[in-house]
């Protein structure tokens, strides 16, 4: 079993003692008759991911729990409104503060959560986020890359999903890199052809320029139109040859060129989520299949990649 990892954050942060300091070795009180199952992780991250509060490789989770029951067996909470709010973790609150709207999201598996953690049941190997961040632009991030590999591995509402690579070349080396990082995940990921899909229960991983992925689908369209449509707070130009990433309040922050990557998800209503591993060019999309991995996304909503250099999006 790993050690969990908490990283201090300053002062104004006001991150508190965790409440449950063996929480990682099973304990926090389990009741009589409690029983374990599967571990799930558990990350608690500020500002898009930016600054990490908890994480927990394998926290311990009981019988027919759920998202607020896990958290609160592993941090400090706060809550309102019978448990379906909350206020406040480890110290840190929502509301709003120097001209921001700050909140609480959940994400399982890398999926929005719609509805209170005392709602949602949790399922083994499941992992959980909670991120406080601005949400001025947009409540709504329906999908975030930085569980990876959630949601291949164990899909949504415990039901692992069927995973589809397309790719605008599927024989090209970026199209297999893809591919084959699923695969060696244990996720049986088929390839093919860039299509224009209809709502069902794949996960599409799209590979490609931007440029051919852009127009085939209400999750490239949505990218296209901005943070408020998609969740995703960067776009290309008309081109396709220029990236602008925005900070958490929608300005351009950045504008990246020639060579940059790109790995994003998005979800459409009554659609699983579609992840773009994309770029301004060839070399570009190269960029981001050697970027699709744990240890390059992780606690990210969106990645950009510059001379080979990650770039969080949004930006600061």
């Amino acid at each position: 079993m790993r050690r969990r990892e908490i990283r201090s954050v300053p002062a104004t942060g006001r991150l508190t003692v965790l409440l449950c300091a063996v929480a990682a070795l099973g304990g926090c009180g389990a009741g009589p008759g409690d029983s374990p199952k599967q571990a799930v992780g558990l990350t608690v991250t500020r500002d898009f991911g930016r600054t990490q509060l908890l994480a927990l490789d394998r926290a311990q989770v009981r019988d027919a729990d759920t998202v607020m029951g896990v958290l609160r067996r592993s941090a400090k909470v706060g809550t309102r409104f019978g448990g379906r709010f909350v206020q406040e973790i480890n110290g840190v609150e929502g509301g709003r503060r120097d001209g921001q709207s700050l909140d609480w999201f959940i994400y399982v598996n890398g999926i929005q959560a719609d509805k209170g953690a005392t709602a949602i049941d949790v399922h083994g190997g499941d992992r959980l986020w909670w991120d406080h961040h601005d949400w001025g632009v947009t409540p709504d991030i329906p999908a975030a890359v930085g569980s990876f590999p959630e949601p291949f591995l164990h899909g949504v509402d415990g039901k692992r999903l069927p995973a589809r690579v397309e790719c605008d070349d599927p024989r090209a080396g970026a199209c297999g890199a893809v591919a084959d990082k699923l695969i060696k995940l244990g996720v049986p990921a088929g390839r093919s052809s860039l299509s224009r899909s209809a709502a069902d229960e794949s996960l599409r991983v799209l590979v490609g320029t931007w440029q051919r992925l852009r127009g085939r689908d209400a999750e490239s369209d949505s990218i296209d139109e901005g943070p408020r449509s998609s969740g995703v707070y960067a776009r290309f130009d008309k081109a396709g040859a220029q990236l602008d990433v925005l900070d958490a309040r929608g300005r351009v922050a950045r504008t990246l060129g020639p060579g940059t990557g790109f790995i994003a998800a998005t979800r459409a209503r009554g659609r699983q989520p579609v992840w773009f591993v994309t770029g301004t060019d060839e070399a570009g999309v190269q960029s981001a299949a050697r970027a699709f991995d744990e240890s390059a996304l992780s606690n990210r909503f969106a990645l950009a990649i510059s001379r080979d250099l990650p770039v969080s999006v949004p930006l600061p």
